[in-house]
């Protein structure tokens, strides 16, 4: 875990902000929108649209629709979802600059809308929802490449109706029924071993070389890696379990689950201003997240589009270090506060650094205080991760918090699924978790229990579905 594991900025946090379409539809139809009163006694308004560039910039567009909903309307409260914050894309990562003044109501958090189509895959650069899910599938014995495309083929197409507020087709379950699509995104990664299961040895890139081992993982094989990998976000549990039960489902015989994960952020809404998250720990979480503003930003994040060769198939797209990571959080709590804000290098209050300032001052390394000693301990957890202690090295952290009840001698079975995003893991997660294996004073209190890495192909357009360079080129 570093500084900013989690995926909010304190500059201008997001951690409530979503997307709000602007789109309603009744049995797939857009009505027209005038501003005024229709003959139910409706009132139609306009909302609306963000999309976000390659360049991770937000752009505004403005719709002339009210707000979608999954499988029905959301009536005036949708209509009143529709005038809060867009953030479908890089600004919720790294606090780009779009901000509310005030929260949604509670009303309106079923209305955000994540496109699926685009140059990137989605819940990537979007900020983390209230729940998720990570799971990880294994290929069946004698299922080919073949096979595999008409997977993906099928988890896209549903991929991209559930994250649109529909129903896929075939699809009866009713667990989403009335919910709007609550910011819903669905990422899709393959593991080392989907190439060797698929003949694709020749195409897999370099940068699924296995991570070295580090001397604080403690790692349990039958929850890490896989063949496949998803990733399931959503502000509702509904429809957060909906998506993951009907993928589950549409793997058929082709491909059977490895592990899954449970996981949980603040709920939109929850504060009475936009906040940087905190973790378990007591934490603000995420200051110092990569923001897209930065200059470096997309060629630390995402591969470049130009790349060529046997790789070329990965243009646009990411590689993700997942890891379990259990907070020890009896020894912590034990700790004096103090003696907590030494360990990270932050005030527990507001998260600002030991070296003075609010939580967005830049860290200042080589202060040193009244009695000669540095403001912010050699060991501290922002000292050690940071990119001025790594030779620049830096990823994009988005997280979900775990409580997965308790274990024998009472303590929690809780902490962090985190998820590091990087164009080239041996430049970004692999650097910084040695310097952190190595001296870091966070790590006395974290255990990293399993362990995955996969590579994120970039996004599609309508009619294609992720991973098609890959099995098809």
């Amino acid at each position: 875990m570093a500084d900013n594991t989690d995926i909010t900025s304190g500059e201008e946090s997001l951690d409530d902000a979503r997307k709000v379409s602007g789109k309603s539809a009744a049995n797939g139809k857009r009505p027209a929108t005038n501003g005024k009163k229709r003959a139910n006694g409706k009132v139609a308004t306009a909302g609306t649209k963000t999309s976000v560039k390659d360049t991770g910039e937000v752009s505004l567009e403005t719709d002339t629709t009210t707000a979608i909903t999954r499988r029905r309307l959301l009536g005036t409260a949708g209509a009143a979802g529709a005038t809060a914050l867009i953030a479908g894309g890089a600004a919720g990562a790294a606090g780009a600059g779009v901000v509310r003044d005030k929260p949604d109501p509670l009303t309106s958090v079923g209305t955000g809308v994540v496109p699926f189509h685009g140059p990137h895959q989605s819940g990537i650069v979007q900020p983390a929802q209230a729940h998720g899910h990570l799971v990880a599938f294994d290929l069946a014995p004698g299922a080919d490449r073949r096979a595999a495309a008409a997977l993906m083929r099928r988890w896209s197409a549903s991929a991209a109706e559930m994250m649109g507020g529909r129903a896929p087709q075939g699809d009866e379950s009713g667990t989403a029924l009335d919910a709007g699509p609550s910011s819903l995104t669905i990422t899709f990664g393959f593991g080392r071993s989907f190439f060797d299961r698929t003949g694709l040895v020749d195409r897999r890139p370099a940068a699924l070389e296995p991570l070295p081992a580090f001397t604080g993982d403690a790692l349990d094989p039958k929850r890490g890696e896989g063949d496949l990998w998803v990733q399931i976000g959503a502000d509702d549990a509904l429809v957060a379990f909906h998506a993951l039960r009907l993928l589950q489902k549409k793997a058929g015989e082709t491909a059977r689950l490895r592990w899954q994960m449970n996981g949980f952020n603040r709920t939109p809404g929850a504060t009475a201003r936009p906040m940087t998250g905190r973790n378990l720990m007591g934490q603000i979480d995420g200051t110092n997240n990569p923001k897209p503003s930065d200059k470096s930003f997309s060629t630390r994040v995402f591969v470049p589009d130009n790349v060529e060769g046997a790789e070329a198939w990965m243009a646009g797209g990411s590689y993700a270090v997942v890891r379990r990571i259990r907070m020890l959080l009896d020894s912590w709590d034990h700790l004096s506060l103090e003696r907590q804000e030494r360990v990270i290098g932050r005030r527990k209050s507001d998260g600002a650094p030991l070296s003075g300032g609010t939580e967005t001052t830049p860290v200042d390394l080589d202060k040193v205080g009244p009695d000669g000693a540095l403001a912010i301990p050699g060991d501290a957890h922002v000292r050690v991760a940071s990119p001025a202690s790594n030779r620049g090295a830096a990823m994009l952290r988005r997280a979900f918090s775990y409580h997965d009840g308790f274990r024998d001698d009472g303590a929690p079975d809780a902490g962090l699924l985190f998820i590091a995003w990087q164009a080239d893991p041996m430049k970004g997660f692999v650097p910084v978790q040695r310097k952190l294996d190595r001296g870091d004073g966070l790590s006395r209190f974290l255990r990293h229990e399993s362990s995955g890495l996969y590579a994120v192909p970039g996004g599609c357009e309508k009619g294609e579905y992720v991973g098609q360079r890959l099995l098809e080129d």
